[in-house]
Order: structure tokens, then sequence, then C-alpha cells
């Protein structure tokens, strides 16, 4: 079973319409024995990076996320879920994450032409042989929707990248941890590839 973490930030039916179309048994929750109960854990997530975090430890879901992850299971953080999980972020005049992975949330810079927030699809480049992207092609395309990205610290957890006014850290994976700025619920059969992939990672 996947649990969907639940503290009202946005994604979350479409995360699961996806994973009930491959045929994955999924609950939506934020009760802690359920969470810690499940095979997988996912975050997803859009909104505010501060209210977000607010939220989370309004909930004691910050204390359930760590737990989770220190036991192992498979976890998957997407778009503000990615963001959630490392030191912190530039947004709301900056605001402390959970410090799971290393790294920063910055704003992508301003430049001629470039819309922010950046909305819509872009290729990857696969590096560092990622999990998530067995079966993916070298620039195949998925659905962004943010204004801020990923610097990671350590280049080797870094298993995607895509170009929007910077390089933009869009895939990283340590030990059981797993993360993509962009939504694979909303990027089509690639997307749909990319979540049958996480809900089969530990199987025999």
């Amino acid at each position: 079973m996947i649990a969907i973490i639940d503290y009202d930030a946005g994604n979350l039916k479409s995360v699961e319409k996806a994973l009930s179309y491959l045929g994955e048994e999924v609950l939506v929750t934020r009760n802690f024995k359920d969470i810690l109960a499940a095979d997988k854990v996912i975050l997803p997530g859009v909104g505010a990076f501060g209210e977000s975090m607010g939220r989370l430890k309004q909930y004691g879901l910050d204390k359930v996320i760590r737990e989770a992850v220190q036991s192992k299971k498979p976890f998957l953080g997407i778009c503000l879920g990615l963001q959630l999980l490392f030191a912190g972020s530039e947004e709301n005049g900056g605001v402390e994450g959970l410090h799971i992975l290393d790294g920063e949330i910055v704003k992508i810079p301003a430049a001629p032409g470039l819309k922010i927030p950046h909305i819509g699809w872009n290729s990857l480049h696969l590096q560092n042989q990622g999990r998530l992207f067995d079966g993916i092609v070298e620039g195949a395309f998925v659905y962004f929707v943010h204004s801020y990205y990923l610097r990671a610290e350590k280049e080797e957890i870094v298993k995607a990248s895509t170009e929007y006014g910077a390089r933009i850290h869009a895939s990283v994976e340590e030990d059981n941890i797993f993360a993509c700025q962009f939504h694979p619920e909303k990027s089509s059969s690639v997307g749909l590839q990319i979540l049958r992939n996480f809900a089969r990672i530990g199987e025999v």
C-alpha cells in the first residue's frame, strides 16, 4: 500500500488517481499509524513553502516523515514535496525545511522572455542511473509548475536535470529517498512509467 500524505497541499487527488490507474492500492491520509504502516510513502504538494512547512508541523507530520524515511521504506517527494525535503527555501523571505537532504531552494532567475512561474513541458537530461527512470529515454518531456528550484549540495544524488533560466535539479535519489520537481502524475505516459518504477522499488 502507498500512503499519500495529506497536509492540504493541492495535487493529492491527481497523484492518487494516477497510482490507482496503475493498479496500486493507495491511501490519502494524515494518520500517523497508516503512514508508518504503508509500504511506500509519497509527499506531494503545490503552494507556498512557508505555509506548507507550517501545516506539516501543525499536524505533526514533520516527525512522521522523518520516521518514515528512517524506516528505509521508499519515500517520494513531488514538486513542493521535493523542496520541503531540503534545508530551506528563499521563498517567503527564507524558511527552514525538513533538511532530510542537503541543498537549497532558490528562485528561478529572471531573464528576458522567460516566464515565471515555469509552467509547461521540459526535456530531462538523465544522469547517475536513477531508479525512477528505468525505461525512460534521454530527453523525455515532463510537466513542471514552479517558481523556485533545487540546488542540491551533492551532484551524485541528482538523477535528472533540465534547463530553464538555470540548470534545475529536476530529480534526486539518495538511499530510499526519491524526489521530482516536475509532476509525474501530469506527465502522460512518461510520468506513469516513473510512478510505476517507484511502486516497484523493493519488489523481488
